[in-house]
């Protein structure tokens, strides 16, 4: 044997044995999911039968539009209005990806054709007028679909005398796709509001995390009762921009739910787990 033969490392692991038939199986895609929060690793479908929070720390997890609507509303007593709407492309606008990719993209990844879905049932027997933005379409922006639907839904609720629910998951704000016309529907969504107002029937807006930009400089912070649930970041320009606008290093909390409710902007933090109860409970008393 040579000097090099000597000195050479001689690997003498078994090679694996492996059953004949068998092959290795992989883990299917999505049977697992980690709280971003707590890092704590869950099984997808007992976090999503546990409302999708996280059983170990309760981070509440985002939800899509569909699933708020089976979480709050009465089994099959929800009926969908202006499920048609689409966005058009008023700008032509173009960038890293164009507004029309964009919108193809979301709705195949949602199966939603908008960012909003508003419609009426019933929560625990109670006829409401329910909304709700989904932040998984571009950010549950406010574009010019989502603001003619949130306006059509308030002005149901006027008609028909209705209690109005919104929940508003929005991190876009108003949708810089379409400019101008996304920030008019800031407007319209206020003053449609406000004459609801006048037959004295309840809004309630329900905030969840994230509800930034203009929706909450519109419909969502006009209620008349305020619920938000825990951990959400709710505000208007981001924590980040803040900072580096006025150059300051803000509280480890701010613009979290626990945060305004300590400063009076908002009525109630309310845990998805109560948030149906909650809602019945509040419905029950403007009625009375």
């Amino acid at each position: 044997m040579t000097e090099k033969g000597k000195n050479e490392a001689i690997d003498i692991t078994p090679a694996p044995v492996m059953a004949r038939g068998l092959r290795k199986k992989s883990v299917p895609a999505g049977l697992w999911t980690k709280c971003p929060s707590c890092q704590h690793v869950l099984f997808s479908k007992a976090l999503k039968d546990n409302f999708s929070v996280c059983s170990k720390c309760h981070f509440h997890f985002i939800v899509g539009a569909n699933d708020r609507i089976h979480q709050l509303l009465d089994e099959k007593s929800f009926t969908e209005m202006d499920a048609g709407l689409k966005s058009l492309d008023p700008l032509g606008f173009e960038g890293v990806k164009s507004y029309l990719e964009k919108l193809k993209q979301d709705k195949k990844k949602t199966g939603l054709i908008e960012a909003c879905v508003t419609g009426q049932g019933k929560i625990n027997g109670h006829d409401v007028a329910f909304g709700v933005t989904d932040s998984r379409f571009i950010m549950g922006s406010m574009g010019s679909v989502v603001g003619e639907k949130i306006t059509r839904l308030i002005e149901h609720a006027l008609e028909n005398k209705l209690p109005l629910i919104i929940v508003a998951g929005s991190g876009g704000g108003a949708r810089m796709y379409e400019g101008a016309l996304s920030l008019m529907q800031m407007a319209k969504t206020s003053t449609a509001l406000a004459r609801y107002k006048k037959i004295a029937r309840p809004f309630i807006s329900v905030l969840t995390n994230p509800t930034m930009g203009g929706v909450m400089a519109s419909f969502s912070s006009l209620g008349d009762v305020i619920i938000a649930e825990p951990g959400a970041l709710i505000g208007f320009a981001g924590p980040r921009v803040i900072e580096q606008t006025i150059r300051q290093k803000l509280p480890a909390n701010f613009q979290t739910s626990e945060f305004l409710i300590e400063h009076g902007l908002i009525d109630m933090v309310v845990d998805r787990f109560t948030l149906k109860s909650t809602l019945t409970m509040l419905l029950e008393y403007f009625r009375g």
